[in-house]
This record gives C-alpha cells, sequence and structure tokens, in this order.
C-alpha cells in the first residue's frame, strides 16, 4: 500500500486545515486508517482513526476539533483540523492498518510521507 498525503500548511491559530491522505495497492476500504502527527523532539502521536466501517477514534485533545472521514470511492481519507493552535504543529502522517485502528504506531503496517502542518501565534 502506497500512501500520499497533502494538504498540510501555514495557517494562524484559529484557522482550519483539512489534510488527505489518497491510498494505493490494495482494497482501501478494508485498511484501518490512521493520523498520527510528530511535533519537533516529540515522539510520534495519535492523532485520529477510522475503520472501514466508519467507527472513529481520536486523541483527547483534538476530540471536537478534528473530524476524521473516509471515501471508499476515492481511496482517501481526510482529517478536518478546526480551531487550530501552535501546539498542533507538526509533521502529520497517515498510516494504514489491515486489522485495527488502536492509536499504536506500531498496529500501523503502511506510512505515507508526511506533511507539515505549522500553526503560528
Amino acid at each position: 500500500v502506497q500512501l500520499q498525503a497533502s494538504g498540510g500548511g501555514l495557517v494562524q491559530a484559529g484557522g482550519s486545515l483539512r489534510l488527505s491522505c489518497v491510498a494505493s495497492g490494495r482494497t482501501f476500504s478494508s485498511l484501518g486508517m490512521g493520523w498520527f502527527r510528530q511535533a519537533p523532539g516529540k515522539e510520534r502521536e495519535f492523532v485520529a482513526a477510522i475503520g472501514g466501517t466508519g467507527n472513529t477514534a481520536y486523541k483527547d485533545s483534538v476530540q471536537g476539533r478534528a473530524t476524521i472521514s473516509r471515501d471508499n470511492a476515492k481511496d482517501t481519507v481526510y482529517l478536518q483540523m478546526n480551531s487550530l493552535k501552535p501546539e498542533d504543529t507538526a509533521v502529520y502522517y497517515c498510516a494504514a492498518s489491515r486489522t485495527s485502528i488502536l492509536p499504536f504506531a506500531d498496529q500501523y503496517d503502511y506510512w505515507g510521507q508526511g506533511t507539515l502542518v505549522t500553526v503560528s501565534s
């Protein structure tokens, strides 16, 4: 599975961004899809995930500000982030799992290259 993330950029605090991740190489609808992020000097952390049936999970600190969704016809997963804060600044990675949407990076089998989100104060 190849994953291509896009949609990052520079945004002011309080603004919004929508990240996209296009998958290829495997039946997309069968994959659990997740978004992780890594800020400078910090470990990669879970942000959100969505299963093949549309079930979702979120990191507590983005709950209510983030919405993960998928379009199986387009082999694409999205992460809509609203009310962005400077602490949301990170490289955002999409990932795919053959088995779950658990919030642990080692549960994911495939990773995209990342897209940088910078939130200015």
